[in-house]
Formats: C-alpha cells, structure tokens, sequence
C-alpha cells in the first residue's frame, strides 16, 4: 500500500507546481519507477483517481515509465545494467561488488499544464 503515499507525494508535488506556474488545469504527471523498487505501476494508477478528485489534478493522466538499474562496478568501474542470467555480476570483470547508481527510486519525472 506504500503505493498509495508515493501517489500523495506526487499529486501535492505537482499541485504546487501548478499554483507557482499559476496553471489552469494539469495534463499528465510522468513517473519514472526503478526496477529495483516494489513499488507496482497497476497501483499507482489505481490510488491516482481518488487522490486527484476535486483539485487541479482531476481528470489528468497518470504516466509511468520504467527505470532502469545502473550499477558501477567497484572493481574495474564499468557501469552496466545487472542481469539476472549472469548472476548480477559486471560484465567485463565478473566482480559482484558495485554501487547502484538508478533503479532504487520512485521519480516524478515531468509535470504538463494546461496555462
């Protein structure tokens, strides 16, 4: 249900940027989700209606994208998608050790008004 508290966070977001941009309505929020997240787009959809019913947010659509993880190698510096088939490991050295660099948040990526 974390689903749900990202949604609010999201929707007070873009309502203040709304009333700073002195906005009429909102088009869409883009959300970019991080494949190392559980956060589960159908639920971010499903909660977005009834927090946005009655503000500015009402009737705008909901847009999420997928993002993708990043890691850096901390034994050679390659930084490379980590693969389940491969065990995770890096790509050029095989070293398991690395840093995430993406893929371990939840991002509001774009707010579109209408002025």
């Amino acid at each position: 249900m974390h689903e749900l508290s990202y949604v609010v966070r999201f929707a007070d977001r873009a309502i203040a940027i709304a009333e700073e941009q002195h906005a009429v309505s909102v088009r869409k929020l883009v959300v970019q989700i991080g494949e190392m997240t559980d956060v589960l787009p159908e639920y971010l959809q499903k909660y977005y209606p009834e927090v946005t019913d009655g503000t500015i947010l009402e009737g705008s659509v909901l847009e999420t994208e997928p993002l993708p993880a990043k890691v850096r190698c901390s034994s050679c510096g390659t930084e490379y998608h980590p693969e389940k088939e491969t065990g995770y490991l890096c790509p050029v050295c095989g070293s398991g050790a690395g840093k995430v660099l993406e893929g371990r948040h939840v991002v509001l990526k774009e707010v579109i008004l209408d002025s």
